[in-house]
């Protein structure tokens, strides 16, 4: 059983891995819902650019996601420079940037979810709403937000895996540091460059094999489960 118990590293790994992807689906969803509202529902010039630029983490390598939020957000980026001077906030080098690569990473997962539900809406049961003197804001929170909740719980979820599994991004912005950064694959990585550390980095995998397979099965049920209450 000595192979299977997790060493002090492999659970701050593990502890601060949850945090970080906790913060990142925390933090991104509001903007989320209101990105995937704007594309399911908008039309106007650069539509087709806004979106290209929603998803463009998913095409591009992670890598260069890091060094753009590195340039951007580092203590002597452009907006870096200014949070550090005007808010006493730096996302470089700590895990508050960890969170914001991970968020910048699963954000695409999010915004399809919501947007594919939102699509997917009776528009003529928002528009009952409207004849009845409901204002857009308040047919939004009362109608078309509940019916949406299950392809929100979807994307929460995919969002949430995405990011505990989130490495390009993360080692290039805040880079590698035990205790601070180093997220579950950054020190899955680490062990697999340390003699005799192959039996880390299995339990590392095997927990983050364990972790993505339930947060599919649980968005998938949670998704029909929240589908069927609706359906009454």
């Amino acid at each position: 059983m000595q192979g299977w118990t997790l060493s002090t590293v492999e659970i701050e790994a593990l502890k601060l891995s949850l945090w970080v992807s906790f913060w990142a689906v925390a933090g991104s969803l509001p903007l989320g819902v209101l990105m995937a509202w704007v594309l399911a529902r908008l039309d106007f010039p650069g539509k087709s650019l806004l979106d290209g630029f929603i998803h463009l983490p998913l095409v591009l390598p992670p890598v260069v996601i890091g060094y753009l939020l590195l340039v951007g957000f580092g203590r002597r980026g452009v907006l870096g420079a200014w949070l550090h001077d005007l808010a006493g906030i730096t996302l470089a080098f700590n895990w508050k940037g960890a969170a914001a690569a991970a968020a910048v990473m699963a954000f695409p997962l999010m915004v399809r979810a919501v947007r594919l539900s939102i699509e997917g809406v009776d528009r003529g049961v928002e528009a009952a709403a409207r004849t009845l003197g409901a204002g857009p804001v308040r047919v939004f929170f009362t109608v078309t937000l509940p019916l949406v909740t299950p392809g929100i719980l979807t994307g929460l979820i995919l969002a949430f895996a995405r990011s505990l599994g989130e490495f390009g991004a993360t080692i290039t912005f805040v880079s590698n540091i035990k205790g601070e950064t180093q997220t579950l694959p950054l020190a899955l990585y680490t062990l697999t460059q340390m003699p005799g550390g192959e039996v880390g980095a299995m339990r590392l995998c095997l927990i983050s094999v364990v972790i993505a397979m339930a947060a599919l099965v649980a968005s998938e049920g949670l998704a029909r489960r929240f589908a069927a209450y609706i359906r009454g």
